[in-house]
């Protein structure tokens, strides 16, 4: 892979300041104070918020305490989408600190997969990086590591430590020589305006001429009404990362530097704000 380890460090050390509250309609023996955070955005709500729970718990009639939940206005938190990109679906354009709601009863079945312990975020991180390498190798790179080697991805995200994890991941990140990038590009296209959970498909980095393909080819391809015409309003942000990337930036370099540690391409379509 080109090596922009700025770009990696960047990404991997992006903190969004954020506030907890706890619902309103939870029975507390004392008031509960808000808890602020600064949330990593390539964690995972559940992996990094045990001082948020310990925090409300204090507070809590035991008998009330059943699963803990994480609502922004109105939509429950979905744990198995990374933090950055729910900030960036749901809150992008908001005013920071992020106003997140704790709820510990009412878990919401419809919306909200179980996580009732850290081993199923484990699960949940490894087999997204299974499907990306396959994708990405046919599977031969992760199938290649040892266990020792998934679990120190696993622990370098659970632990924050951006040269543990990068040491292996970088192997996931790399192709021969004699290709122009993957085989397919991992990414998952999210709008803000559906509520269809999001676009995945099949998608080269470089065309049948050897172009390489850019994130614009890539929307007008899967979603264009996220592409402004040339004499229109612009009326969608495209977000990875906080950022809205040019269009013309090539797939395969935004795959190898602003993919989430689950090696997807995370991107959000979100409404422009109109003031």
């Amino acid at each position: 892979m080109t090596d922009d380890k700025d770009v990696l460090r960047d990404v991997w050390f992006g903190r969004i300041p954020t506030c907890f509250t706890l619902y309103q309609d939870e029975i507390t023996e004392r008031e509960a104070e808000p808890y602020y955070l600064l949330l990593p955005r390539i964690s995972y709500l559940t992996l990094v918020t045990d001082k948020v729970k310990k925090h409300f718990q204090k507070v809590m009639r035991q008998e009330e305490v059943s699963e803990i939940w994480f609502e922004y206005e109105g939509t429950p938190l979905k744990w198995h989408y990374p933090i950055g990109l729910l900030f960036d679906l749901h809150a992008s354009n908001t005013a920071l600190p992020w106003s997140i709601t704790v709820h510990f009863k009412n878990f919401p079945e419809k919306d909200l997969l179980h996580c009732h312990s850290k081993d199923v975020i484990e699960a949940h991180f490894m087999a997204c990086i299974k499907e990306a390498d396959a994708l990405k190798h046919k599977s031969q790179v992760i199938n290649e590591m040892q266990k020792k080697d998934h679990k120190q991805l696993w622990m370098g995200l659970q632990n924050d430590k951006f040269e543990q994890f990068w040491a292996i991941n970088r192997k996931l990140m790399e192709y021969p020589p004699e290709d122009s990038g993957f085989r397919y590009i991992p990414f998952r296209i999210y709008q803000a305006t559906t509520e269809r959970p999001f676009i995945q498909k099949l998608f080269r980095p470089v065309d049948s001429g050897g172009q390489l393909h850019t994130l614009g080819d890539l929307l007008k391809d899967m979603c264009p009404s996220a592409i402004t015409p040339e004499d229109g309003e612009k009326k969608t942000q495209v977000m990875i990362h906080g950022i809205e990337p040019m269009l013309e930036t090539p797939l395969q370099w935004l795959s190898e530097h602003m993919s989430y540690p689950d090696n997807f391409l995370h991107i959000s379509i979100i409404p422009r704000p109109t003031d």
